[in-house]
């Protein structure tokens, strides 16, 4: 392969990140059509089609998106030379870009977060999502990291993700402390009334589990799929729940909710997902390392 052309693929990061051809020209100071061959003879080079055209838009091919990864990497570490050469120093403020499943508990993010709010030295940004488009974020570079308590399904494995287990909360039974049995399940709870998460899910699967072992069927009054809701819920219609107490413990410190008893091996499962790079930001590391 001929010798990698720098310049040729600084145009490419740069039309990758900016995702326009006509913005980037714009800010590169160059032509539209010069940009545009440029980039031509880098596929030459690499033989490798970077972009496709979809309607008037260019969007990165699968290896355009590869090498999006290692050129992110390159002129970030530029950037850092280039800090470091005029000012003396390398800025010590780092930022994490940190995505988030959109039905996802709130205090188990704030949980995650907590190291980062108390770093001077490291500024963050969340945004909440889908999963499909919590994962073009991570291959766009948009995002660093990625929470979610659901493993990456087959629909959207590639070797592009990495995914680590990061937190595993128990689950249990909660309700008003008035209401509180004594016995275990399922003595106590005939005339129960019950909140609990959305069929699909596998907090729901491991309570489904629990009531077939007992032949119980439980009274459901509401069901939810995202985790602040069933919250409010459990905590203002007065029936029981099912959901790790990490959802609830703002209301069970205050009283307004305790914890009936835990479900026998069930947890709800946190993974953090990242895309496989050469370059990782220390706190990113740092942060994964503190985890589990």
């Amino acid at each position: 392969m001929s010798r990698l052309n720098y310049h040729h693929l600084y145009y490419f990061w740069s039309v990758a990140r900016i995702g326009n051809l006509t913005q980037a020209a714009k800010e590169l100071h160059l032509s539209q059509s010069a940009l545009s061959t440029q980039i031509k003879q880098l596929e030459h080079t690499i033989n490798i089609e970077l972009f496709e055209r979809k309607g008037r838009t260019l969007a990165l091919t699968d290896m355009g998106k590869r090498v999006q990864m290692y050129a992110n990497d390159i002129f970030t570490k530029g950037e850092e030379l280039s800090s470091f050469i005029h000012k003396g120093v390398i800025s010590q403020t780092q930022h994490l870009s940190i995505g988030v499943l959109n039905t996802l508990s709130r205090n188990f993010i704030e949980e995650f977060i907590n190291p980062l709010m108390s770093n001077d030295e490291v500024r963050f940004s969340l945004t909440a999502g889908r999963m499909d488009g919590l994962l073009n974020g991570l291959a766009e570079h948009e995002l660093d990291l990625v929470l979610t308590n659901k493993p990456i399904g087959l629909e959207h494995y590639d070797q592009l993700w990495q995914s680590q287990l990061v937190s595993r909360q128990p689950l249990a039974i909660v309700g008003p402390a008035d209401k509180k049995t004594r016995g275990q399940f399922p003595s106590g709870y005939t005339d129960a009334q019950w909140v609990l998460p959305a069929k699909t899910s596998a907090i729901r699967d491991s309570f489904n589990a629990l009531c077939a072992r007992w032949q119980y069927q439980p009274k459901i009054k509401a069901e939810a799929d995202d985790m602040a809701m069933l919250r409010l819920l459990a905590r203002d219609s007065g029936a029981l729940s099912v959901l790790p107490s990490v959802v609830v413990k703002d209301e069970i410190e205050q009283g307004l909710l305790v914890e009936y008893q835990r479900l026998p091996d069930a947890f709800e499962h946190f993974y953090a997902i990242t895309a496989q790079r050469k370059f990782v930001p220390d706190i990113l590391k740092s942060l994964l390392a503190k985890t589990c």
